[in-house]
């Protein structure tokens, strides 16, 4: 369980650290807690819940994560401009890489945590 915890935290640590690097408002640390706690809450249902209904954990994290991400997001210049969708995004891919070791797959949360870096670093493309 707490090999669970730390790889998806390291995994986790890569998508804030880019995020962080770029100057946005969730980091290192924030998305190494989402990650954690996405990870702790899959963690306690398999095993203190007998697995009863993974599915209602899962959707549940999702949700709470879709509340930190609308956070980052704001409107400038009286609503014309959008930001934060990225990091917004990152936060909520950081969940499902939670979810996926959670449950143990690490392969699945490595390769999400690899796609989630290459996208990020992919550069911006300007009208």
């Amino acid at each position: 369980m707490l090999l669970r915890l730390l790889a998806a935290s390291a995994l986790a640590a890569i998508l804030g650290y880019d995020r962080e690097v770029r100057g946005k408002a969730a980091g290192v640390r924030t998305h190494v807690m989402i990650a954690l706690g996405a990870t702790a809450f899959t963690i306690a249902s398999i095993y203190g819940f007998g697995n009863a209904d993974m599915s209602r954990i899962a959707s549940g994290v999702v949700a709470g994560v879709g509340f930190l991400g609308a956070g980052v997001i704001f409107h400038g210049n009286q609503g014309s401009m959008v930001a934060g969708l990225t990091t917004a995004a990152s936060i909520w891919v950081t969940a499902a890489i939670g979810l996926a070791i959670g449950c143990g797959l690490y392969v699945l949360g490595a390769g999400i945590a690899v796609i989630a870096t290459i996208v990020l670093r992919l550069p911006r493309i300007k009208d």
